[in-house]
């Protein structure tokens, strides 16, 4: 009888020195999950490292407008860019990322800006896959095809224009110059990272028929993918699974 007190009074100890382990345990957790609700409300952004395959996956978001050079309204949604390149630059440099998911669901935004960061998601060396979501419009189409493969949902839209300015344009042949120039720079980097070719991407801006107030052409889902802007319509299931197979074969 004796014996059996003592054993039950030595399980008793164990489990008082099990709980301020699970106690601790949840404390991270917690910790854990505010700074990553912190951080996606501040970038956006998230490690993704729960997957089975043990993969770690940088997830970045480009929503709303890209702000450039000028600061936006504080009611607007942006993406700012002196966010998005120190983090890719960073991610660039990390021997623990594997690879970058990015999505989309951008009006477009300052072109020097978008251009610079589709510019950087191309010279990574590690994996990229990119989903648009409710839209990649204007400087965001270089943005989505600026990864190794692209996504887009059935419901996702794309809009192709020519470049815009706003502000005073002063009426002379060299301000029309600088135009183009702009316009062969998301052009050429476009062509270069998709499918389209040069000439169908150009007509698809001087479009008159889609836009009632502008010039330029919609695409919605699966006709991104025809006109060889986008890989393939999928949703997030997709991406990232495609994702994980470049991180393999990387391995391999």
């Amino acid at each position: 009888m004796e014996n059996r007190q003592n054993q039950s009074k030595g399980n008793d100890g164990r489990n008082d020195r099990e709980n301020p382990d699970e106690s601790k345990k949840r404390e991270q957790r917690e910790q854990s999950e505010e700074k990553q609700e912190e951080r996606i409300k501040q970038t956006g952004q998230l490690t993704l490292n729960e997957n089975e395959e043990h993969h770690t996956i940088h997830l970045l978001s480009i929503i709303g407008e890209i702000e450039g050079h000028d600061n936006l309204s504080s009611n607007s949604k942006t993406t700012k860019y002196e966010h998005i390149l120190p983090q890719l630059a960073a991610i660039e440099d990390s021997k623990d990322i594997q690879g970058v998911l990015v999505i989309l669901n951008t009006m477009g935004g300052d072109v020097e800006a978008g251009l610079a960061i589709a510019e950087m998601l191309a010279s990574l060396s590690k994996p990229t896959v990119s989903l648009v979501l409710g839209g990649s419009h204007s400087i965001g189409v270089p943005i989505a095809v600026s990864t190794d493969y692209s996504y887009i949902v059935p419901s996702g839209t794309m809009v192709i224009h020519p470049v815009r300015m706003n502000g005073t344009v002063i009426g002379v042949p060299q301000t029309f110059d600088y135009f183009k120039s702009i316009q062969d720079r998301i052009t050429g980097f476009v062509c270069r990272h998709c499918r389209v070719e040069r000439g169908r991407f150009e007509a698809m801006m001087m479009e008159t028929g889609v836009l009632t107030k502008d010039v330029g052409t919609i695409l919605v889902g699966e006709e991104a993918v025809d006109n060889g802007i986008i890989d393939e319509v999928g949703g997030i299931d997709k991406a990232i699974r495609s994702l994980h197979l470049m991180i393999e074969k990387r391995g391999q």
